[in-house]
């Protein structure tokens, strides 16, 4: 449980400082995600959670 809220709480912190350091661009980039369809979306974050947990599966085992 431990890792999971530091896992959290990096994700945040990598969030925070892309909008502190790039706020046009991040702005940019959500207004772009409108075009994009819920398939491209949606595939997207599974392929994004894919990689996340064989980096997890690879530094726990």
């Amino acid at each position: 449980m431990n890792e999971l809220a530091i896992a959290f709480g990096l994700f945040l912190f990598i969030e925070g400082i892309l909008y502190a350091i790039f706020p046009a661009k991040m702005k940019n980039m959500l207004k772009k995600l409108e075009f994009l369809k819920d398939s491209q979306l949606r595939t997207g974050g599974l392929i994004f959670a894919i990689i996340g947990f064989i980096i997890i599966y690879y530094i726990k085992s």
